[in-house]
């Protein structure tokens, strides 16, 4: 029973995300990706994981 009613919420999509799953953080990509726009991108990027797959957004540096 626990096991169906697993099988439901995953199917479902009622189990919560993991608390790293929305927070950007630096990456340094030396193999191209794509980005949410569909460009590639290499270096510095910003990456998250949306609980299915990684999300990669150009990196700009800040001149303060």
């Amino acid at each position: 029973m626990l096991t169906e009613n697993r099988e439901w919420s995953r199917i479902l999509g009622l189990n919560p995300k993991p608390a790293w799953a929305e927070v950007w953080h630096l990456w340094t990509v030396i193999v191209p990706r794509r980005s949410i726009t569909g460009r590639l991108l290499t270096g510095q990027v910003w990456r998250r994981h949306d609980g299915r797959r990684w999300i990669y957004k150009q990196f700009t540096e800040y001149n303060g």
